[in-house]
C-alpha cells in the first residue's frame, strides 16, 4: 500500500497527511474533516510507512497488512475497531497468521483496524506501482507466448515449403556452364569407342 506522507499523531485521533513544512513544524491535515493543524517537532509523529507488525519471525510491514486486509474484503470495510479483543484477534489471524500474539497488544489491533476503516473511507488505500507491476508482466508474458506460438507456425509454413522437390528444369546454356544433361555419356551399354587406325610407315623400296 501506498502510505507515503500519511502519519499519526501521538495525543491526536485519526490520521493525517503532510501538507506543507512550517519554520518549526509540519502542517498536517485530518484525513477525515480536513481540518489542518501544525505538529510541532516535539509532537510524536509515526510515519505509516515506517511501523511494523511483530509476527513469530521478521516483522513485517504495515503496508503489506493493509494490502492483506484490503485483498480480503476486496476493497471494503474491514472489521469495526470496537469489537472484542477476542474477534479482533481471530480476524487478525485471518489475514497475518503469524503475528506475535504476546508483543502484539489488543490497542495495537485495534488501531490497525481503525486505521484501514479511515483509509478505506476516505480513499486513501491505493497500491504502489511495483505492486501493480506483476499484473503487467503477467499479460507481457501471455502476449510473449501468443508470439512465441506464432513464431513457431510461420517456421512450419516455412519448412513445409522447404520440404516441397525442387523444379528438375534445366537452365539455360551459359557459355561457361552447360547443362550436364547434354555433356553426359553412359558408362555402359553405349557405342564402342572407335579404335584409332594404326598408321603404316614406308619402307624403303
Amino acid at each position: 500500500m501506498d502510505l507515503n506522507e500519511i502519519i499519526a499523531v501521538a495525543g491526536k485521533p485519526g490520521l493525517y497527511k503532510v501538507v506543507a513544512n512550517g519554520r518549526n513544524s509540519v502542517i498536517v491535515e485530518s484525513l477525515t474533516d480536513g481540518k489542518k493543524i501544525p505538529a510541532y517537532a516535539s509532537s510524536k509523529i509515526s510515519a505509516l510507512e515506517d511501523i511494523s507488525i511483530f509476527t513469530t519471525g521478521e516483522d513485517v510491514p504495515l503496508g503489506s497488512v493493509l494490502k492483506s486486509i484490503y485483498e480480503k474484503e476486496k476493497g471494503g470495510k474491514a472489521i469495526d475497531h470496537n469489537k472484542s479483543p477476542e474477534e479482533l484477534q481471530s480476524y487478525l489471524e485471518s489475514v497475518l497468521p503469524t503475528f506475535d500474539k504476546e508483543r502484539v497488544y489488543n490497542s495495537d489491533i485495534k488501531k490497525l483496524f481503525q486505521w484501514y476503516n479511515i483509509l478505506q473511507e476516505t480513499g486513501n488505500l491505493k497500491l504502489k506501482e511495483e505492486e501493480k507491476k506483476p499484473k503487467a508482466k503477467a499479460a507481457s508474458k501471455q502476449t510473449a507466448e501468443e508470439k512465441k506460438e506464432g513464431k513457431k507456425k510461420a517456421e512450419k509454413k516455412d519448412e513445409s515449403k522447404k520440404a516441397k522437390p525442387k523444379s528438375t528444369a534445366i537452365p539455360k546454356d551459359k557459355k561457361t556452364a552447360a547443362p550436364v544433361q547434354k555433356t553426359a555419356k553412359p558408362l555402359s551399354g553405349g557405342k564402342k569407342a572407335a579404335t584409332p587406325k594404326k598408321t603404316s610407315t614406308s619402307r624403303g623400296k
